[in-house]
Parts: structure tokens; C-alpha cells; sequence
């Protein structure tokens, strides 16, 4: 199996829970020493190189197939939160759009012949409950997840007839560096803080979920409710999310 983004956070709770269940994993990141440090501890393979590249993502998948002879699960796990709102620089929405949405698209063209060829295969994409919802602060991040879903849901309806399963991890809030790192710390992830889940604990739901197929995978199950809301009384969801950002500016201008 692969996953990208796998230096850290999710990515890497994601590669240690599959190989102490016995699975050999390719481990992806940008930073190499990331990727290596992982791999050795896992007993794993790393491979270095950027998920928001095409040409890397195919390197990466010609190197599992000759490492592994194919590989059965795909983690597109690779992301960024990008904070900001529609005003961010065109290079911000740019960089959002390229690791968290054609990062997928360049997986889904590199195994999709190959799976198609030979009966099958199964993608998990890390998407977010952003994509199912919205997170306050951050537009890049809240549109680009919500075109993820958008690409995952379609792969699903396309191919699942054909042997390809494609599930879509929707965590809320995550103990990583996407949380609580620096620059990017916003009211919004301060209140996802509260509710916030370790990555083994995410590792350890997405597990249980790829023994079975239902595509959406939700750690927070709360996310569930919140969904439904949102979409069968939309106007109320949405000035419930409104009275939330004017907390947010009631809480900064003090």
C-alpha cells in the first residue's frame, strides 16, 4: 500500500496502523527525511517527492508496483490548510487547489489503468469534514476540500461496478500541525481543538471502515448530524454558522 503525505500527522498514523497489521507501505512526503524516518521506523519503503506533482506521483506509483508487484490501497492523504478568505493571494488559492484537489486527480490517473486492468482496487482520500461542511477562516481550505469530495464521490459512481472502491476520511479536528501550528492558528481551530481526536485514533476508524465500503468515513460521528442538517434546513445551518463567525469577530475586536 502507499500514503502520501505520511512524514506526519494522519499520513503517518495512517502507515504505522497498516504495517503493525502486516501491510508493507510506501511512505510519501515532501520532506525526505520525514518520509525516511517513518519508513524506518515501519519497516517501509520511502518515497520521497510532492504529491501536488504529477510527474512525481507517477514515479511514485511505477516505484510500488515495482517494490510491491501493485498495490491494493492508495492513501491520498497530502494536504495544506491555507488560511484566509476570498481576498487570499491568487498563489495561496493555487497551492490550496494543487495539494488538496490534483493531488487526487494525479493518483486517480496513475492507478486507475493499471486497477481497471486487473480487476481492481480501492483509494482513500483524506479529505476533512470541511469538505462535508465548511471551516470558518479559511476559504482556500473550505473549497478546495469540498471540490476533494466532489472528485471522490465521482470516481465512486463511476468505477465502483468495476471494482474500485473509493472511501473519503472526514475528520474534524486532528491533533497535527494543521491544528496547532503557527501561522495558521485561527478562533476556528480553537474550537475544533476542544473536540479534537489523536491521529492513531483517526488511523485506527479509517482501519476498521476499509473492511467494509461505505464511503464516507467519520471519526467525529457528530459530523454525520451536522451533515444532514446542513443539508435539509440549509438557511437555519448556515446562519447557525454565521452566529459562529460573529462570535469569532465579537472575540477579535475585544
Amino acid at each position: 500500500m502507499v500514503v502520501t503525505g505520511a512524514g506526519g500527522g494522519i499520513g503517518a498514523a495512517l502507515a504505522r496502523r497498516f504495517a503493525a497489521d502486516g501491510a508493507k507501505v510506501i511512505v510519501n512526503d515532501l520532506n525526505p527525511a520525514a518520509a525516511e524516518a517513518v519508513a524506518a521506523e515501519i519497516g517501509g519503503i520511502a518515497v520521497p517527492g510532492d504529491a501536488a506533482n504529477e510527474a512525481d506521483t507517477r514515479r511514485l506509483v511505477d516505484t510500488a508496483w515495482a517494490e510491491l508487484g501493485g498495490v491494493d490501497l492508495f492513501c491520498a492523504n497530502a494536504g495544506i490548510l491555507t488560511p484566509g478568505a476570498a481576498d487570499a493571494t491568487d498563489a495561496a488559492w493555487e497551492q490550496a487547489w494543487q495539494v488538496n484537489v490534483m493531488s487526487h486527480v494525479y493518483v486517480a490517473r496513475a492507478v486507475l489503468p493499471r486497477w481497471l486492468g486487473n480487476g481492481g482496487g480501492r483509494l482513500l482520500f483524506t479529505v476533512s469534514a470541511a469538505g462535508l461542511l465548511t471551516l470558518l477562516g479559511s476559504a482556500p481550505y473550505s473549497v478546495t476540500k469540498h471540490a476533494a469530495l466532489g472528485f471522490a464521490e465521482w470516481l465512486r459512481a463511476t468505477y465502483v461496478h468495476r471494482g474500485i472502491t473509493v472511501q473519503a476520511l472526514c475528520p474534524q479536528g486532528v491533533r497535527t500541525d494543521m491544528l496547532t501550528g503557527g501561522d495558521s492558528e485561527s478562533a476556528s481551530q480553537a474550537q475544533l481543538a476542544a473536540t479534537a481526536m489523536e491521529p492513531a485514533e483517526v488511523a485506527a476508524v479509517a482501519a476498521e471502515a476499509l473492511e467494509g465500503d461505505t464511503f464516507l468515513i467519520l471519526p467525529h460521528p457528530e459530523v454525520a448530524e451536522y451533515y444532514r442538517r446542513r443539508a435539509t434546513d440549509t438557511d437555519r445551518w448556515l446562519g447557525g454558522m454565521n452566529k459562529i463567525q460573529r462570535g469569532f469577530d465579537a472575540a477579535g475586536a475585544s
